[in-house]
């Protein structure tokens, strides 16, 4: 018993000084914020009937690298001006960190009800105005902001409930309650911020999943497999975010009843995002009367593709669950259990933004029954 406390509080010191370690630095964004996504069994399977789930989780991502080939070189998203403008930011660093409350409730033994309240924090550093400002040069500028994000509600049906495996099918809506008119100083005062640094995305978006699992050996060695993929609606900007297409796979291993190691292979896919603007660009040395203010290419404004969003990112993630009523027997750890993985990059591309770094996510999981199931 001595030598399994003393593990257990090796492995949590670890993760936990981790995060006090990641939430003291100083952090600096891009325009093109991204979050860590991988498969959490807890928040994809459907609850039995009358037990409410609580997931708390907290997702690191840094977004700084430049991938070869690329310059970091991004167009402006004006959203004052209803303009879009190439050339004219070049990107330096994101943090993004979201702490999210998912809460999974099972109204029958097959369906579900989730909700998911996340909280964002987004640290942002780029060279704004190139071709314009400081000799053409642009200007440092540095913006974060943070705040409650979109809201997601999903619906959950368990198609496959059985001893040894199941099949989770769900339909959600991702509501509108995260700012995404958050203003920042600019060259010739406040200015919108541009929609990828926002807190919301200003629009309604709808969200389709599958979940599966498989025991492959019983208490000891399952699989899982999940996919969704995500719709958002244009935003009374006239920006619309891609769709979103994210599948994961992977196995867990239960080493002893209180430690589950876990690895997965998560790939994400993201369209283009779209923008309803007239069309400039920055001027750059070679361009007589450099510096000055940005090209007009084209005053119409209609439907634009934004070349540097979008993306594809294939990872593999390590990590491991401490089931803590398994280790420590006491009425506060029932049913509770610690969770923490890190997603490291096997390939990307971003479209000539900053690629997604190494990412992490530390959680915590606790099961209450507020229902007799009878």
């Amino acid at each position: 018993m001595a030598g399994k406390r003393l593990i257990l509080g090796s492995i949590l010191s670890l993760a936990l000084g981790f995060i006090s370690w990641s939430g003291t630095q100083t952090a600096q964004a891009s325009c093109g914020s991204v979050t860590c996504f991988v498969v959490i069994g807890s928040q994809q399977q459907v609850s039995p009937k009358g037990l409410l789930t609580v997931n708390a989780f907290y997702n690191y991502t840094p977004q700084g690298t430049l991938l070869s080939g690329t310059d970091g070189v991004i167009p402006a998203v004006d959203l004052d001006n209803r303009q879009l403008i190439l050339g004219h930011h070049r990107e330096i660093r994101t943090i993004s960190q979201m702490y999210t409350l998912d809460l999974n409730y099972g109204v029958t033994d097959r369906f579900g009800i989730e909700v998911a309240i996340p909280y964002k924090r987004v640290r942002h550093q780029h060279v704004d105005g190139l071709g314009e400002a400081n000799g053409g040069a642009g200007d440092l500028t540095r913006f974060s902001d943070n705040g409650i994000g979109d809201v997601l509600i999903n619906a959950k049906y368990n198609l496959l409930p059985t001893l040894s495996s199941m099949v989770v099918t769900g339909f959600g809506v991702y509501l509108p309650t995260g700012d995404h008119n958050q203003k920042t100083a600019g060259l010739d005062g406040p200015e919108t911020m541009e929609p990828t640094a926002q807190l919301g995305r200003g629009q309604f978006g709808l969200q389709g999943s599958i979940y599966q699992t498989y025991e492959i050996i019983p208490h000891r060695l399952n699989q899982f497999a999940s996919a969704s993929y995500r719709h958002t609606f244009r935003n009374n900007f006239g920006y619309q975010f891609g769709d979103q297409f994210d599948f994961g796979i992977g196995a867990n291993l239960v080493t002893v009843p209180w430690l589950v190691l876990t690895n997965q292979f998560n790939y994400r896919y993201m369209v283009h995002d779209s923008y309803s603007a007239s069309l400039s660009r920055s001027l750059t040395p070679a361009d007589a009367g450099f510096p000055a203010e940005a090209l007009l290419l084209d005053p119409n404004i209609t439907r634009r593709g934004v070349p540097t969003t979008g993306s594809t990112y294939f990872a593999y993630t390590p990590g491991f669950q401490l089931n803590l009523g398994e280790a420590i027997k006491t009425s506060l750890t029932e049913n509770t259990s610690l969770y923490f993985y890190s997603q490291i990059p096997i390939a990307r591309d971003f479209n000539g933004n900053l690629a997604q770094g190494v990412s992490y996510v530390f959680g915590i999981t606790k099961m209450f029954q507020v229902m007799n199931p009878s």
